[in-house]
């Protein structure tokens, strides 16, 4: 039997983004940019490098920015090939010619597994990525695609997961699972609970925001009631497919940073701008000398 191709990725970008008020009052959080690129955009390109050519963006009322970055530009593309500008008229391009990107509304902000049902219709009767666009994680080879890898092997749906120490931990779904004997880092989950206290945690092996996920999921989400926060979450609805096909765990190679957070934002910003060609030694000098740092 041919092995399924993941082709579609899926991105839930309707919430509100209060934690960044008052900056997301008019500006949708997906849009606010680490260093020089939208948080969103790292996603993206996760995905395209990752071998997904369909990208679904789940939205929700002022983000239409969102389906205004992914699009063709043409004053702005004429304004720079007229300037000589080529290396900015080159980036401008390469954002709308990213892969084939296609927008459902989410009229209401009902928690992460109501934003995936609501792309059903575009995903149709094939396994698919989910993207959390704030999670961003810088990795040698693209998380995605570290997935996609495990997945070609085992056929069944994939969570990316990371080691969560504390009272951290009650902020994510969690997992307890057996490691393969195959690969240590691929995990064969036997129960997963959506925001645990700390003590009731299962393991420290937390979700994060990378999911590779069979269609059938969508049978579970049509039947899952709200949980925790009034909101329909994936999590439970897992929870449920479990119980008729496997999945797995993955614990991922490569850094992962909240940029949803506005710790972890700046974490992001500032580790990526140390990394760049054109500013990481200006900045890093810079940083050095600051007053604060001397204390």
């Amino acid at each position: 039997m041919a092995k399924i191709k993941i082709r579609k990725a899926v991105f839930p970008a309707a919430g509100l983004g209060t934690r960044f008020l008052p900056a997301t009052k008019a500006i949708p959080k997906e849009m606010l940019p680490v260093v020089d690129k939208p948080i969103i955009q790292y996603g993206v390109e996760e995905a395209i490098a990752a071998g997904c050519d369909q990208i679904i963006i789940v939205t929700g009322r002022g983000k239409t920015v969102i389906e205004d970055h992914f699009d063709i530009s043409v004053e702005l593309e004429k304004q720079l090939e007229s300037r000589g500008k080529t290396d900015l008229l080159s980036m401008a391009r390469h954002i709308s010619n990213l892969g084939r990107v296609a927008y459902i509304r989410q009229k209401e902000a009902m928690g992460l597994g109501h934003a995936v049902l609501m792309a059903r219709d575009l995903v149709g009767d094939e396994p698919f990525a989910v993207v959390l666009p704030d999670d961003v994680i810088d990795a040698k080879t693209p998380c995605l695609k570290q997935m996609i890898g495990v997945f070609n092997d085992v056929q069944s749906s994939i969570l990316a997961t990371q080691v969560v120490e504390g009272p951290a931990i009650s902020s994510y779904g969690v997992i307890d699972g057996k490691p393969c004997a195959k690969n240590p880092r691929v995990l064969e989950v036997k129960h997963l609970v959506e925001k645990p206290k700390q003590a009731d945690a299962p393991s420290k092996n937390a979700i994060i925001g990378r999911y590779i996920l069979t269609p059938r999921i969508f049978e579970f989400l049509e039947k899952t009631p709200l949980g925790a926060g009034g909101e329909l979450q994936l999590t439970d609805a897992i929870r449920s497919l479990l119980k008729h096909e496997k999945v797995y765990g993955y614990k991922f190679e490569g850094k992962r940073y909240d940029a949803g957070d506005k710790l972890g934002f700046l974490k992001a910003t500032v580790e990526f701008a140390l990394k760049r060609d054109d500013l990481g030694e200006e900045f890093r000098s810079w940083l050095q000398g600051l007053p604060a740092l001397k204390r």
